[in-house]
């Protein structure tokens, strides 16, 4: 029923800020009881939760990304959007959106995913 779909530039010199935004068909991320998260894989690593913005707007970070992250929203377009700046190689991975349900904390439904490469 619902569909996440990420979209990036890919490719990212260091030291910049990019952007990736997650657009969601089939349901509305102002629904109640639902959070919209980004999450990331380094090749050869596990899954990190970046943060995610809640029903309502409000926000939750990483505390080992904190302060590189920001996530915003656009409601009229059912869209969240992933800004991480001063990126370093180490950023390199596969970025999901997901949608996380807050009754049994586990995500429902995921996006494809789309590949970061910050190199020079």
């Amino acid at each position: 029923q619902v569909q996440l779909q990420e979209s990036g530039p890919g490719l990212v010199k260091p030291s910049q800020t990019f952007s990736l935004t997650c657009t969601v068909s089939g349901g509305s991320i102002t629904t109640n009881n639902y959070y919209w998260t980004w999450i990331r894989q380094p090749p050869g690593k596990g899954l990190e939760r970046i943060g995610y913005i809640r029903y309502s707007g409000s926000t939750y970070y990483s505390p080992f990304l904190k302060s590189r992250t920001s996530i915003s929203r656009d409601t009229s377009k059912n869209q969240f959007t992933l800004y991480l700046t001063s990126v370093t190689p180490e950023d390199t991975g596969m970025y999901y959106c997901a949608r996380e349900r807050t009754d049994w904390n586990g995500y429902d439904y995921w996006g494809q995913g789309t590949q970061v490469t910050v190199s020079s």
